[in-house]
């Protein structure tokens, strides 16, 4: 066998394993930086989304997934003299902060990865409940900087976590919302869907989520069963949010609903895009408006297509959705295109970038027994264009943020 059809998803081993894993890990941190055992074990997943991207803060619909890779937090309560202190040990950063609340209440003095730990504890507390000081060991295996919301994860863990060991009664539906502004308070602009996905997924499961009502809907999906894959391509090309980019489309929709005397991009309809395209002020704008109407059509579709067990269906509408995330929303770039054509050229049958833009992840819908060959050929092509390697992993429907222990 040649050098393509070895290790092409080398480090991904079965999910089961990876997590048993990740959960010693997180325990032996946490043993070895606090000298005791942790109360309880937690974990949130990361997330794919097999369609509807920019559409959540457009209250439109989006339809993501949960991965197996999981961050987990071993944890346990700290002394609860004043003043109360938080103390966090991360495997991935090397490094253990502590803060405590005076550090946290606006303007925070709690920077770096540490914010997403302060955000968490701060958005508990505005929202009136008595959050436990705490010990925390995070263990992460979701890929970092990747679109695969690694930071929802880390924030609905430490949330679960937070949450259990002080016996605080938030609901299940509230958790979101408490997760997300934990993620605002840290800097990243971010709409609901990562932190939904993240905490209310279900194995062998897409979720349907209205972004404006918050209903759910938990539709059945296994590629396996239909003799198909959903490989995830990373890219390696840098995804940040925080470069402001994201924030600039997010003000370029809120506005042109606001021209259009719309509450919000979700209520215009395709059949409403050649009335209210050239009220729009510029060609950026109506773009951008042009994209979330067709994606949040798109999304219907393909769960119009998977009620019908139309797995293969949903193909076009993967790809149609990377066309205008690249033409009209503007936010791919070189490397995700590239690896976007490779995949198409060597027989997915669908394949789109997942996640914010600007780098991260694609997603392809493919054979199960043609991912070795997709991938070597999005390999091909990254070496002919001097790329960073790609890295691959295949991503089954799992389920949402946990107690595990």
């Amino acid at each position: 066998m040649d050098r393509r059809g070895v290790g092409i998803l080398s480090g991904y081993e079965p999910s089961s394993d990876r997590s048993a894993t990740t959960v010693a890990a997180a325990i032996k941190g946490f043993v070895c930086t606090y000298g005791d055992e942790p109360t309880g074990v937690w974990a949130a997943p990361g997330r794919v989304n097999l369609i509807g991207e920019h559409t959540d803060y457009n209250e439109g619909f989006a339809l993501p997934y949960a991965l197996p890779q999981r961050v987990v937090v071993a944890a346990a309560p700290a002394d609860r003299s004043a003043p109360r202190r938080w103390t966090v040990w991360s495997a991935q950063v090397g490094d253990r902060i502590s803060f405590t609340d005076a550090e946290i209440a606006p303007p925070r003095r709690v920077n770096g990865w540490g914010a997403y730990m302060a955000g968490v504890v701060w958005s508990l507390r505005s929202a009136g409940f008595d959050v436990p000081a705490a010990r925390l060991a995070i263990v992460s295996d979701v890929p970092s900087g990747a679109g695969l919301s690694s930071s929802a994860a880390l924030v609905s863990a430490v949330l679960s976590a937070l949450i259990d060991l002080g016996e605080l009664d938030v609901p299940l539906a509230a958790r979101p919302s408490l997760a997300q502004r934990a993620e605002h308070y840290a800097g990243i602009p971010c709409g609901i869907l990562d932190q939904t996905a993240s905490i209310h997924c279900r194995a062998g499961h897409a979720l349907f989520l209205d972004c404006r009502s918050a209903a759910m809907e938990h539709i059945p999906l296994n590629p396996a069963a239909a003799g198909l894959a959903v490989l995830v391509i990373d890219s390696r090309a840098p995804h940040q949010h925080t470069t402001g980019e994201y924030a600039a489309r997010r003000a370029t929709c809120l506005s042109a609903a606001a021209a259009l005397g719309a509450p919000a991009l979700r209520d215009l309809g395709i059949a409403d895009l050649d009335a209210a395209l050239p009220r729009l002020p510029d060609d950026v704008a109506r773009r951008r408006v042009r994209h979330v109407v067709t994606e949040n059509q798109r999304v219907l579709d393909v769960v119009a297509a998977l009620r019908s067990d139309d797995l293969l269906g949903i193909g076009p509408l993967l790809t149609a959705s990377h066309r205008s995330m690249r033409d009209d929303f503007e936010i791919t770039v070189p490397e995700v295109d590239t690896a976007v054509a490779a995949a198409l050229t060597a027989g997915a049958y669908g394949v789109r970038m997942t996640g914010g833009g600007f780098g991260g992840c694609i997603l392809a819908l493919v054979d199960a027994d043609r991912v070795p060959a997709v991938a070597a050929a999005v390999i091909d092509v990254y070496d002919e264009c001097d790329y960073r390697p790609p890295e691959f992993l295949l991503a089954a429907p799992a389920g949402g943020a946990e107690r595990i222990g």
